[in-house]
């Protein structure tokens, strides 16, 4: 049975899933949601010993179902190879009394590589699929990783080219230089001066000029998302939840049915989103603990059901956090609206209007399978310091955030439940904060030589994605003002300003 997808902003119109990944974001500013979530209709027996590839077409099988198995299996088996450093593409480590899903093992050490290694691949297929002549132009707002992992999976992609917005002193040293470097004769990287938020509004009203697409198709070009906006994002990542449900199954970590918890740094709220949507397919998840850093804009939702922007916005360590807009979230108002295009809509509106809106009482209803928590800059690296003193685990400063907030919610709710924390970054790509966070004297040494002491400490490999940037030139200088994204836009493709 083919699934179709609709605007969380309108119910004129469905689309397939093919047409909603090459489009990105809906006409009308909205995002492509499937009409009813799918079930998985292979058990947890059967799933626990497939390999991570198998498990991916099990889910994503479900949710594109207009791609045939002869494609979905060539996208999967193409984007999930070698790139990563382990044959398990997302490999569990029990941490003290919890369990990590590390998701940092492709080829730009962060959980963006799980769904950017596929979605070039599912893109040109839809493309195809739907007789495109137009140049797809991959348009992207980063806050850190997604910036870096797009550019590495569309780089010399033909038929596509990709442009990439970062805020200028907003990222770490190594995700400036890992995008800066980038390789690729399709690929723009421009540093906006501005925050994330910035980045991704421009983007969005780039999307929605119409005016624009018009102009650019003239040109023969046409617009498509990396971001987690786009759906081709969002599906890859529900098939690690599910994978690592399995696999604690296999281990015996936990017997058939056996609840757990699974508590996520989050930021643009796609990564939990994906969590929220492989439990609505049958995995056995009882809390979803959404974990924000000091810009804790998600964690004050979840208190209070009022969704509030209008605050101080904080560079923190986490800077793949330091979010005030949290785009996915649209996709849960939509459903706990009752799928209600009209109600989400209005909430849009005056989330644009006057950064905030409030939800009913009977929406809050639909939050319960929900908790929030919020970890300091301070509390953020005591974690980091605590876990290597006593387990000699070194992890990133975002899935320190996540790990600190799991504690505390087990300790506060005295809730004995199997925890599973989403690791989403190599602590390499954090050097300088992973090292100062264990000893304070490291904060003399620069990036590189924290890189080569962290080696020495936690015996974990430096990974090629590090090694390749050290000495590597800079390819891309380009800056513009928040408001000049546009003209950016058309002046890298030479389209007359």
């Amino acid at each position: 049975m083919e699934l179709v997808y609709r605007s969380t902003r309108s119910t004129e119109k469905t689309v397939t899933a093919s047409q909603a990944i090459l489009k990105g974001l809906a006409d009308d500013g909205g995002l492509f949601v499937p009409e009813q979530l799918p079930k998985l209709d292979v058990d947890m027996e059967t799933l626990k010993s497939m390999t991570y590839q198998e498990t991916a077409y099990v889910v994503m099988k479900q949710f594109l179902t207009d791609f045939t198995e002869e494609e979905l299996k060539h996208c999967i088996k193409s984007a999930y190879d070698e790139k990563f450093d382990t044959e398990e593409i997302a490999p569990l480590a029990k941490v003290g009394d919890t369990y990590h899903l590390e998701l940092f093992h492709g080829a730009t050490i962060a959980f963006k590589d799980m769904a950017l290694s596929i979605l070039p691949h599912l893109l040109t297929t839809a493309a195809k699929k739907n007789h495109v002549k137009n140049e797809i132009v991959i348009l992207t707002a980063t806050s850190g990783d997604t910036g870096k992992a797009a550019l590495a999976g569309f780089a010399d992609v033909p038929g596509t080219k990709i442009i990439v917005f970062y805020p200028k002193g907003g990222v770490s040293k190594v995700q400036e230089l890992q995008m800066v470097t980038q390789k690729g004769d399709n690929t723009s990287v421009v540093a906006i001066h501005g925050n994330f938020d910035n980045a991704q509004s421009g983007v969005k009203e780039i999307f929605e000029d119409k005016e624009l697409a018009e102009e650019l198709a003239a040109c023969g070009y046409q617009f498509s998302s990396a971001n987690s906006i786009n759906i081709g994002r969002l599906v890859p990542q529900v098939v690690y939840y599910v994978y690592a449900y399995a696999k604690l199954l296999e281990n015996g970590e936990i017997s058939e049915g056996e609840e757990i918890n699974v508590t996520v740094p989050t930021g643009n709220f796609g990564n939990i989103l994906a969590a929220y949507y492989a439990k609505q397919m049958g995995v056995p998840i009882a809390k979803l603990i959404c974990a924000s850093n000091e810009n804790k804009v998600l964690f004050d939702f979840f208190q209070t059901g009022r969704y509030d922007r209008n605050r101080e916005f904080v560079l923190t360590s986490s800077p793949s956090m330091d979010i005030l807009i949290s785009s996915n979230l649209e996709r849960l108002i939509y459903t706990i609206a009752g799928q209600d295009a009209q109600k989400n809509a209005e909430l849009m509106q005056a989330l644009k209007e006057k950064g905030a809106y409030e939800i009913t009482a009977e929406m809050q209803e639909g939050l319960k399978d929900f908790a929030g928590g919020y970890a300091t800059e301070a509390q953020t690296k005591e974690m980091i310091r605590e876990t290597y003193q006593k387990t000699g685990y070194v992890m990133d400063t975002h899935t320190a955030v996540a790990a600190y907030v799991c504690r505390e919610y087990k300790k506060k709710n005295k809730d004995a439940k199997k925890a599973l924390v989403a690791s989403t970054a190599s602590p390499y790509k954090f050097a300088h904060s992973v090292m100062t966070a264990i000893d304070e004297a490291y904060s003399k040494k620069d990036e590189f030589e924290l890189i080569d002491e962290l080696h020495k400490i936690s015996g974990m490999e430096i990974p090629a994605a590090i090694e390749e940037i050290r000495n590597a030139p800079i390819r891309h200088t380009r800056e513009c003002d928040a408001d000049q994204m546009k003209k950016t836009v058309k002046e890298i493709l030479g389209v007359e300003v």
